[in-house]
C-alpha cells in the first residue's frame, strides 16, 4: 500500500490519479468538517470545494513532519474560518418530529439525537458555533482556537461558555422528553 508521502508525491508532479486518490480518502473527513463550522449546507458545500482547491495548491508545502490528514484537517478548518469571517448569515433550523411516536431503536434515536445537536448548534452565532466546534470536538485548547481566530484565550472561553449555555437551552425540551435507561428513576437524576 502506497504511502501518504508517495501520493502527495505523485500528485505534485500532476498525477491526476493520485489527486482523485487523496480526495477519495480525505474528502468525507473536509466535507464534514466544513459542515460543521458552516452549519449551512450550501455554503459549506462552496467552502470545501475552496478547501480542496486550496489543499491541492498548497500541496508542494506540506513537509511530512506531520500526518497528511493532519494537515488536510487544519487547511480545512483555516480555510473555513477565512472563508467564514465575512459571512453574517443566521441559518433557520426546521425539525421535523413525528407526533405518532413508536418505540424506536437506538440506532435511530441516537440519529435523531445527533440531527437535533446540529441543528441546536446551527442556532448559536457563527462565533460561538465555532469556538464550541474546534474545543468541545476536535479537542483544540482556548490558546489554539484564540491563535486561530485572532481573539484572546478569554474571548474563546467566552464564546465556549455562551455557546454551552444556549445548547442547554435549546437541548433542553429534548433531554426533558427521553426516557430515562431501564432502572433509572427521574427522581434521582439531576435537576
Amino acid at each position: 500500500m502506497e504511502t501518504d508521502a508517495a501520493i502527495v508525491r505523485r500528485a505534485i508532479d500532476g498525477d491526476e490519479r493520485a489527486m482523485r486518490l487523496l480526495w477519495n480518502q480525505h474528502a468525507p473527513h473536509v466535507e464534514a468538517v466544513v459542515r460543521r463550522l458552516a452549519g449551512d449546507p450550501d455554503l459549506a458545500q462552496d467552502i470545501a470545494q475552496e478547501v480542496w482547491i486550496q489543499i491541492f495548491r498548497a500541496l508542494p508545502s506540506w513537509r511530512g513532519d506531520a500526518k497528511f490528514s493532519t494537515w488536510i484537517h487544519r487547511v480545512a478548518i483555516n480555510r473555513t474560518l477565512n472563508a467564514l469571517r465575512p459571512v453574517k448569515r443566521t441559518a433557520a433550523v426546521e425539525s421535523e418530529i413525528e407526533e405518532h411516536s413508536v418505540i424506536v431503536e437506538q440506532d435511530a434515536e441516537r440519529r435523531m439525537l445527533a440531527q437535533n445537536i446540529e441543528a441546536a448548534a446551527a442556532q448559536l452565532s457563527p462565533g460561538a458555533r465555532t469556538v464550541f466546534y474546534l474545543h468541545d470536538v476536535e479537542g483544540f485548547t482556548h490558546e489554539e482556537i484564540a491563535e486561530q481566530l485572532g481573539i484572546t484565550p478569554g474571548g474563546s472561553k467566552s464564546q465556549l461558555f455562551k455557546a454551552r449555555a444556549k445548547l442547554r437551552r435549546l437541548l433542553a425540551p429534548l433531554v426533558d422528553t427521553m426516557s430515562p435507561p431501564a432502572g433509572l428513576d427521574r427522581s434521582y437524576a439531576a435537576p
